[in-house]
């Protein structure tokens, strides 16, 4: 893994490198998105400089792109203050996140499909309670009272069948594990991550299942969500693989292989 940092003078919202410690790291993971990627580095980066009441950084997490991201990315680095480029070899969304959260030194972490589908506006809601210490995960959520969503009937389905078969398979309670719009405290992220086995796309759902096995907080806000009509997720493979996951817990829970006990007794919280 490699990184690229660029860091100039702090001003509202930036952090000058070495001198000041961000408040919020978010990643936004990327794998080939020569298009999608400057438009929405410099959209997320005037948002929170300009809105964003404490300092930040911006981390451009490419997994093993092979067309122009790595240079996009690292240009961006070199130009926007408190954005930095982490390289990755291996290709997976989960690794992407696991890799940087990980290693980040903000005690607030949190991620962004680069689609951008979910309103900014919706971000400090989702970190407010994260920064005051009141809960532990905060998920964006297209399903809970107050959302607004623009989407095509086909994929609507898909998003409830899936949550539907989360809340009967792992009786889960939060609305919806899917948004590409979710962040965690650092020091409960230091105690889950190591639990997550997945390196791609269920990788956040099962750190939520796991945050709320353990009787975490799960903070949800509702979100404007428009689908992205060029997204290039394969919803066929993704559906499978996200199945795989939910049987592979399963069996880790019936088994009683996941130390959950300890999260509860670390954090505090009841189940």
């Amino acid at each position: 893994m490699t990184t690229t940092t660029h860091a100039s003078a702090c001003r509202s919202g930036e952090i000058a490198s070495g001198r000041t410690t961000p408040v919020l790291d978010v990643v936004i993971p990327v794998h080939n998105e020569e298009n999608d990627l400057e438009p929405s580095v410099r959209r997320v980066h005037a948002y929170l400089a300009g809105a964003f009441p404490y300092p930040f950084r911006v981390t451009i997490a490419d997994n093993a792109s092979v067309d122009g991201t790595p240079a996009i990315a690292a240009r961006l680095a070199g130009e926007l203050p408190g954005v930095r480029h982490v390289r990755l070899e291996q290709k997976g969304r989960g690794r992407a996140l696991h890799a940087v959260w990980s290693t980040s030194d903000a005690p607030v972490l949190a991620y962004l499909d680069v689609d951008l589908s979910t309103d900014l506006a919706g971000l400090l809601p989702l970190v407010a309670p994260l920064i005051s210490g009141h809960s532990d995960v905060a998920i964006g959520s297209r399903l809970a009272p107050g959302a607004r969503v623009i989407r095509g009937p086909k994929r609507e389905f898909i998003s409830r069948c899936y949550n539907l078969i989360l809340r009967l398979g792992l009786r889960v309670r939060f609305s919806d594990a899917q948004c590409g719009f979710k962040a965690i405290r650092a020091d409960v992220a230091a105690q889950l991550l190591p639990m997550v086995e997945d390196t791609g796309w269920f990788f956040d759902t099962e750190l939520l299942v796991l945050a709320e096995r353990a009787g975490l907080r799960i903070h949800e806000v509702p979100v404007d969500w428009v689908d992205d009509p060029d997204s290039r997720v394969d919803i066929v493979a993704t559906a499978r693989a996200d199945l795989r996951g939910i049987a592979r817990m399963r069996r880790a829970f019936a088994a009683g292989s996941q130390p959950l006990e300890t999260l509860r007794s670390r954090f505090g919280r009841l189940a």
